[in-house]
């Protein structure tokens, strides 16, 4: 098993899928098996092992990784605080239809 702190991309455990795709372009053939391996041993997240497979397979078939240094891609956002929607942000308030005609419904959209 990996320690964390040995694999390429050293946050991995706490990327979002859609940074992993990204991050992974960079690496070569054996990076992204190891991140592979590791991914299977610890959190078995199927969609992030698809994703490996999937680029392992890119690579086996020719890709070449794009370059760059993916240790210092900008850091994931912390959606841990939530959204940013609020009451001021939300839509207007309306009464959706009932089923059947309009005139059933007379004070839709009305306070």
């Amino acid at each position: 098993m990996s320690a964390t702190h040995d694999l390429p991309l050293p946050d991995f455990d706490q990327l979002s899928t859609g940074d992993i795709t990204h991050r992974i372009r960079a690496l070569e053939l054996d990076q992204v098996k190891l991140l592979l391996d590791h991914e299977r041993q610890t959190a078995r997240r199927t969609q992030v092992q698809e994703i490996l497979s999937a680029r392992i397979g890119q690579l086996e078939s020719g890709a070449e990784p794009s370059g760059g240094d993916p240790t210092h891609a900008p850091p994931s956002r912390d959606t841990s605080t939530g959204s940013a929607v609020g009451a001021a942000t939300a839509a207007e308030a309306t009464s959706p239809l009932r089923h059947g005609v309009a005139d059933q419904t007379p004070k839709r959209g009305k306070p």
